[in-house]
């Protein structure tokens, strides 16, 4: 029997889904026949809605409308970014448990909180469900995308929303890599030994990713990477619409900031007009009652366009040329870029591009809304199948996007993996100092990043202190009485380490080696043993300050089951409903154009007619029994009558 695996692109702004089937890869259409899925989710006080069905409403229900909640997964709540997602968002984000960012919404006439990893697994249960409808077969596993520079806590953060989902995630796989995997996959079966270096531009809904890949037939090696995981589509969204806000208010009087159904309905026309503009020079903003009563009529160029986001797509082209120095390659050592995401269909992003790379050859054959589940499900297949003849060639080599370090004794970062090193790896630093105390246990600072100042990066440090911390490399003391270097706010903590069990020794020299050890996935594992008495301790870093507790992935797993539930009762209900509303149609239309006598024609018409009624009055009461009910009784009653005047 054939084991399925799922790649799928988890999206800012759409989804994407695919498998490997009958030796080809095979892009899953939505029930809208749609390819890409819209990351979105909505709550009503009936029901909750996933994909096109929460996009369709957002304008008439914009504060419990989610989307982009993948640039607030895995993050703190008080960081600048997440900050920025709070002041442009229609919705409600607050702080939550863990200092993690919440959303709260109405849903069922109650006030609801969840998480970002709640709502992305909302999106991952849609896109499974879709596929298991595509096969006609359960589905388990799957291979799911993120950002190259999603950090740890990302990382960490959306494997636990697969697991929420119902998924048992294999491998968390970077978008660039995916998309280099499709890329290459018809080198790769064809056997081609071919050398080439691959630059993959990956500008999507909500971030930005630049990877230089080394390819060779299947296997494919990372060289650098380098990006932004808060920019994208949204961001030049978010510029029009602040330029519009302000232009109305000028033109009309009116300010609409604090308006979220009048914000949602201007984003909603900014972001068809960009895609307009990516094909034509020039387009409109037509309004009816955006506000107050008042209409609101302009006209867009293009040029427009470019002016007010030229900022970002600079910001992009010297990411670009960073991540070349990083890979110490010239742009001329390039021989082919591959352009993925939506975004790259802008003109400007393309031209720029072009500039940057003259006479290099863009990849044309992959569909960029594609290509990451094409890559994905390709991977999942592997994973799955390893004895597959056509993927058995396939071996990626992703790295590390950030540094990882422990810290000096007066608070300097000490490199031990540096960022773009390949992974799975492992590389050891030694600690030395001498205490004039007796000392019995080390806690020891572990950290990623690239900035010299510590309150730069993403800590790796103890979960039960506050917000505003003491940041120490050595804690040294008989009863843990901390020693405290220097203060700094906003750092995710993922878990204390510590050494113990040291012998208690006055003015002793200090050696500690420390080993940091990072698996395919990016997940960090540390040992520390002291040189002299041997004294060992490891752990793996999963951020659980950061992170959702086990008992809150189970309650999640149980509340996600009960929607499925609730999901399936709905579709039951929907098809019983269709069924019944078919069959009064053809039973009305095969009895009117049937020659039999008007007293009969009445009668029938009579019970049509009284069925109609109540299904008009309960088509959204009734359960789904009641539906089936009186289709059965229909059915009878036309049984009766086609066998009495129509055989």
């Amino acid at each position: 029997m054939v084991e399925y695996a799922i790649g799928i692109d988890l999206g800012t702004t759409n989804s994407c889904v695919a498998v490997w089937r009958n030796d080809q890869v095979e892009v899953v259409v939505n029930g809208q026949g749609n390819r890409t899925t819209p990351s979105c989710v909505a709550f009503t006080h009936t029901e909750r809605l996933v994909g096109d069905a929460a996009q369709n409403q957002c304008r008439i229900n914009p504060t419990n409308t989610i989307f982009g909640v993948k640039r607030l997964i895995g993050r703190r709540f008080n960081g600048p970014c997440v900050q920025r997602f709070v002041k442009q968002s229609p919705f409600k984000v607050i702080s939550g448990v863990g200092h993690r960012p919440t959303i709260v919404v109405s849903f069922k006439g109650e006030e609801k909180q969840f998480v970002a990893e709640e709502i992305s697994s909302m999106v991952l249960a849609h896109m499974h469900t879709l596929a298991e409808k595509y096969l006609g077969k359960k589905v388990s596993k799957a291979v799911v995308t993120v950002p190259a520079y999603f950090n740890n806590s990302q990382r960490r953060a959306t494997k636990d929303a697969g697991r929420i989902a119902g998924l048992n995630v294999m491998q968390i796989l970077s978008e660039p890599m995916a998309a280099a995997v499709a890329y290459g996959f018809d080198d790769m079966i064809s056997g081609s030994d071919v050398k080439k270096n691959v630059l993959v531009f990956d500008l999507g809904g909500g971030t930005f990713d630049v990877s230089v890949i080394h390819i060779k037939g299947g296997n494919m090696e990372v060289k650098a990477t380098s990006g932004d995981t808060f920019l994208g589509g949204e961001d030049f969204d978010d510029r029009m619409v602040s330029h519009f806000v302000k232009d109305i208010k000028k033109k009309k009087k009116i300010d609409i900031s604090c308006d979220p159904r009048a914000l949602r309905r201007l984003r909603s026309a900014c972001e068809k007009a960009k895609r307009v503009l990516s094909f034509s020079e020039e387009t409109t903003i037509d309004l009816d009652y955006l506000c107050q009563g008042i209409d609101y009529q302009t006209s867009v160029r293009r040029g427009l366009f470019e002016e007010l986001n030229m900022d970002l797509f600079i910001k992009c082209m010297d990411t670009v040329k960073k991540c070349l120095a990083d890979a110490k390659l010239v742009k001329e050592s390039v021989n082919e870029v591959i352009v993925v995401g939506g975004s790259t269909r802008i003109p400007k992003v393309v031209e720029m591009l072009q500039d940057l790379f003259s006479g290099i050859e863009f990849c044309k054959f992959i569909n960029p809304d594609e290509a990451v589940a094409f890559g994905a499900a390709i991977q999942a297949a592997k994973l799955v199948d390893g004895e597959n003849k056509r993927l058995q060639n396939l071996v990626l080599r992703d790295v590390t996007p950030f540094s990882l370090w422990i810290l000096s004794l007066n608070g300097d970062i000490n490199v031990v993996i540096p960022r773009n090193t390949c992974i799975p790896t492992n590389m050891s630093n030694v600690i030395a100092t001498t205490f004039f105390d007796t000392i019995t246990e080390v806690a020891i600072g572990v950290g990623e990043g690239e900035r010299k100042l510590t309150n730069d990066n993403h800590f790796l440090g103890n979960t039960s202190i506050p917000k505003k911390i003491s940041v120490y490399f050595l804690n040294v003391s008989k009863k843990r009485t901390e020693v405290n270097f220097k203060v700094y706010e906003d750092i995710n903590f993922l878990g204390e380490f510590t050494l113990s069990d040291l012998p208690k020794t006055l003015g002793r020299h200090l050696r500690i080696i420390t080993t940091f050890e990072l698996d395919a996935d990016g997940i960090l594992t540390l040992s520390a043993v002291d040189c002299d008495s041997g004294s060992k301790e490891i752990i793996t870093f999963r951020n659980e300050e950061g992170r959702l507790r086990s008992e809150d992935i189970n309650r999640m797993i149980e509340e996600a089951e009960r929607y499925r539930i609730e999901d399936g009762a709905k579709a039951r209900k929907l098809v019983s409903i269709f069924n019944l509303e078919s069959l009064m149609i053809n039973v009305k239309y095969w009895i009117f154009t049937s020659n039999i006598d008007s007293d009969m024609k009445e009668f029938m018409r009579f019970g049509i007619q009284n069925i109609r009624k109540w299904f008009d009055e309960n088509v959204d009461s009734a359960d789904t029994l009641e539906f089936e009910n009186y289709k059965i009784f229909l059915e009878n009653i036309w049984n009766e009558f086609a066998l009495r005047y129509l055989s």
